[in-house]
């Protein structure tokens, strides 16, 4: 039987959600993925949950979908795969959830990412990555091009031109030319990956909740939105954000020059 694929472990507010298929550099398995769906929906609906921090057990953070057998993607047999179906079951859900999660989730990236797993990072909000972490969009070497929202965030976080040179190419990128492109927010030291992304996820679990779910709601319309369409979003957020306990005691605290104390309510 295999180990259980994800381990999820809640302290502080923080869901921490940990790929666990070392054998296989975590690669997603549909027991994988059907695991991150099940917790993305507990952090959803769990009040206690303030933030998500995904990252993996091992050398690997994620080797992508797992092509050995046995799962969504089989590529063991001679029968013609239908991939599309496996992406509308198990793998678009879990981006979609990711995405409009109304909280955090802080990606810890340990080591490889590669193909969906390259762009199951990417789904996240904020992105660290140890220093001989990489990002390695290899679909094109077997055939295929970038699922999982790749050709969604690429353009969005290096641009037209990086994005269809790493689709096209296959290019790995080390984690530092990552943070220099744009594509995660900060690279650190192996060993201080872990206590780095904790720490920040901590501070993104005591903070504004609601204020959280609207930018990730404001940034996702702004792809597609007009200017009028942003500003009349931003207006009707701001509005519902005035009214909520912590702008409350957001403004009470910064007139009183303390710490806030937020409830996410």
């Amino acid at each position: 039987m295999e180990r259980t694929p994800v381990i999820a472990a809640l302290e502080a507010g923080v869901l921490t959600l940990t790929l666990n298929r070392p054998q296989r550099l975590n690669a997603m398995s549909d027991a994988l993925i059907e695991a991150m769906n099940h917790e993305l929906a507990r952090a959803r609906d769990d009040a206690d949950i303030r933030a998500v921090l995904l990252t993996g057990i091992g050398r690997g953070f994620c080797a992508g979908a797992d092509l050995s057998g046995g799962g969504t993607v089989d590529a063991s047999t001679n029968a013609p795969p239908d991939l599309g179906a496996g992406m509308d079951r198990l793998f678009n859900p879990m981006i979609r959830a990711m995405r409009e999660l109304p909280k955090p989730i802080v990606g810890a990236i340990n080591g490889v990412a590669a193909g969906g797993g390259a762009n199951l990072a990417l789904a996240c909000d904020i992105v660290i990555a140890a220093r001989s972490a990489r990002f390695d969009q290899a679909f094109v070497r077997i055939s295929l091009m970038p699922d999982l929202g790749g050709t969604y965030f690429l353009p969005r976080t290096v641009g037209d031109a990086r994005a269809r040179g790493l689709a096209m190419l296959g290019k790995s990128v080390p984690a530092e030319e990552a943070e220099r492109m744009g594509m995660i927010w900060q690279t650190v030291d192996d060993g201080a990956l872990m206590a780095e992304a904790a720490k920040l996820a901590r501070q993104l679990a005591g903070g504004p909740t609601l204020s959280y779910a609207a930018i990730k709601q404001a940034i996702n319309a702004a792809a597609t939105n007009t200017l009028d369409q942003q500003l009349d979003l931003e207006r009707d957020s701001q509005r519902a954000l005035g009214r909520s306990a912590d702008f409350k005691e957001g403004v009470s605290a910064f007139l009183a020059k303390r710490p806030p104390q937020f409830a996410g309510r």
